[in-house]
């Protein structure tokens, strides 16, 4: 994998993310830059791909929804989800298909 998308900050890992909305499908698309590109099927339209983007990585990751939280970026593609719970290397491992 490469990119640098991942940084501890406090409590919680936060993940930089590009998000593309109204794909055919939710999956992770890989990386660009210092970002993973996460594709979602939902629109940019009443936050429903916020919605749709934190609830694709909880499954991915495999943690409880409230563990996720938009940390910043909330009316742009470019954004930071916080993640508390799993350590930097649990979730690079769990996203360890990408890239």
């Amino acid at each position: 994998m490469t990119g640098d998308f991942l940084h501890l900050q406090g409590d919680e890992v936060l993940l930089a993310i590009r998000v593309q909305p109204r794909s055919s499908r939710n999956e992770l698309a890989g990386v660009i830059g210092p970002e993973l590109k996460v594709r979602v099927a939902a629109p940019p339209v009443d936050d429903a791909a916020n919605a749709e983007v934190l609830r694709f990585l909880a499954r991915t990751l495999g943690c409880p929804r409230n563990q996720l939280r938009l940390a910043h970026g909330r009316a742009s593609r470019h954004k930071r989800v916080g993640i508390r719970g799993l350590s930097v290397d649990q979730v690079r491992q769990k996203l360890g298909a990408v890239g």
